[in-house]
């Protein structure tokens, strides 16, 4: 089992040069289907003088052809909205709850990161992003059929609802992973760097990882549990920020001078439309307006709640005040634990989650953030790799088959390794393919500003403008 493990590990490595070098061809073949035809049978009636003897002829029961795939336009209607729902989550959500925390003189540079990865990711995601994640490829990497979206039209589905649809619903996710990253580089990261490394990224490493669980890839096939994206979203995007921030260095005076937030007003706002938000996040990973999306629904709230409180209890015995700072990373905490299991658990698991997210990811943000001694600034590492981790493994321990019925795991200690692998695969693949990257794009136009720039403040080094 290890040794199949560091086989998939290594493999799953070999990816960034697979992909500058072209994508080999391990696609499955499928049967084809061949149609079901019914015979007619004739009876001939013979007369003779002889007494008839009747003949029972047996009838040839005749197969139910195929269910075909139908749109659904309640299934349509729901993802359209959580698609937008998600996008909020980024454009303003995430732009606030950053742009809150870091100080005057960078706010607009913080709060440009989450922007312009909505534009960057867009465009990578139409043009070769969605096919790497979810053509059918190999066990590593989708294939090229569908650059640009090709052969998507109107009337073609994915599930109940048009493929079209499920591309900008999936290009959110991939921005809001990328927009998470720049919580761990606030405040020191060239603007240009930050755009090189993120358009290579998405390809890269997200698109992969996306595959390996969600587009036939070998961690789905393994039955590794992520509803909507522990794995792909939470803990690649925290592994990637954590790297970023060891590359980059620490900010210029921390720990001496005052690095405190210029205005928590914007964080709370962001962390309340983030709340909101996952209920997109979530509830529209069941692709369909049903009993699954409304249960999302419940454990989200109910793991974000029970996090929010469990952070605000453990500060205030560790520091002895609860601060609305605290609150909010709670809640968001419980957002991320919650996220690989909101279709697979009750809402008693998603309540002991929640409480078990807040007080892991406040240790995440403080004790841990300390033993790294990496400067992960708005501590995407903390709340986003951390909860992401906790979330993945305690899905393995909570998944339900009340919820999820014949498709529930019935080995637990088989789920939680096949969750474990999940974690351990992705975080290796996440942090080599990253720290590549960023070395790359430091040779050949430098990762971090210069002194100067950083004490004048990024929005007026990078971008002329400054908030007065």
């Amino acid at each position: 089992m290890g040794w199949e493990v560091m086989k998939k590990v290594i493999m799953a490595l070999g990816l960034a040069s697979a992909l500058l070098g072209g994508t080999s061809v391990w696609a499955e073949n499928t049967a084809s289907s061949t149609a079901e035809s019914t015979a007619a049978v004739s009876v001939t009636e013979t007369v003779s003088s002889a007494p008839t003897t009747a003949v029972v002829v047996a009838e040839v029961p005749v197969a139910p052809a195929a269910a075909t795939a139908k749109l659904d336009t309640g299934d349509t209607a729901w993802v359209l909205i959580s698609t937008a729902l998600v996008l909020m989550m980024t454009i303003p959500g995430l732009a606030l709850f950053y742009g809150g925390m870091v100080r005057k003189k960078n706010v607009l540079a913080t709060m440009g990161h989450s922007l312009i990865a909505t534009a960057i990711v867009s465009i990578v995601w139409v043009t070769v992003g969605y096919t790497l994640a979810f053509d059918s490829g190999n066990a590593f990497i989708g294939g090229f059929s569908k650059v640009m979206l090709s052969g998507i039209g109107l009337d073609t589905l994915q599930g109940t609802i048009p493929e079209i649809l499920f591309v900008i619903f999936q290009m959110t996710f991939a921005i809001i992973t990328v927009a998470i990253i720049s919580g761990s580089i606030a405040e020191r990261m060239k603007f240009g760097a930050f755009v090189a490394f993120i358009s290579i990224w998405v390809i890269v490493v997200y698109a992969p990882i996306t595959h390996w669980v969600w587009g036939g890839g070998w961690l789905g096939k393994d039955g590794a549990l992520d509803f909507a994206g522990g794995t792909v979203v939470h803990i690649n995007s925290g592994v990637a920020g954590l790297v970023a921030a060891y590359m980059l260095g620490k900010r210029v005076g921390l720990g001496k001078e005052s690095m405190a937030p210029h205005n928590l007003t914007l964080t709370v706002i962001g962390a309340s439309l983030l709340w909101v938000g996952w209920f997109g996040f979530n509830g529209g990973s069941a692709l369909g307006a049903n009993g699954a999306a409304g249960y999302a629904l419940v454990t989200t709230q109910v793991a974000a709640a029970a996090a929010a409180i469990s952070w605000a209890m453990v500060e205030k015995v560790a520091r002895g005040k609860t601060s609305i700072l605290g609150i909010a990373s709670g809640a968001v905490a419980g957002l991320v634990v919650i996220t690989p299991a909101a279709g697979f658990v009750t809402v008693g698991g998603s309540l002991i989650m929640g409480l078990i997210g807040g007080v892991v990811c406040f240790w995440g943000t403080s004790t841990l953030k300390r033993m790294l001694k990496a400067d992960d600034s708005l501590d995407a590492f903390g709340l986003h790799a951390v909860g992401g981790i906790a979330g993945a493994v305690l899905t393995g321990l909570f998944a339900s088959s009340f919820i999820m019925g014949d498709k529930a795991p019935t080995d637990m200690v088989h789920q939680l390794w096949i969750q474990v692998e999940g974690v351990l695969a992705t975080i290796a693949y996440s942090a080599v393919c990253t720290f590549i990257i960023l070395k790359i794009i430091d040779v050949v136009i430098g990762i971090r500003v210069s002194q100067d720039e950083e004490r004048m403040g990024l929005d007026l080094s990078q971008h002329g403008e400054k908030i007065e």
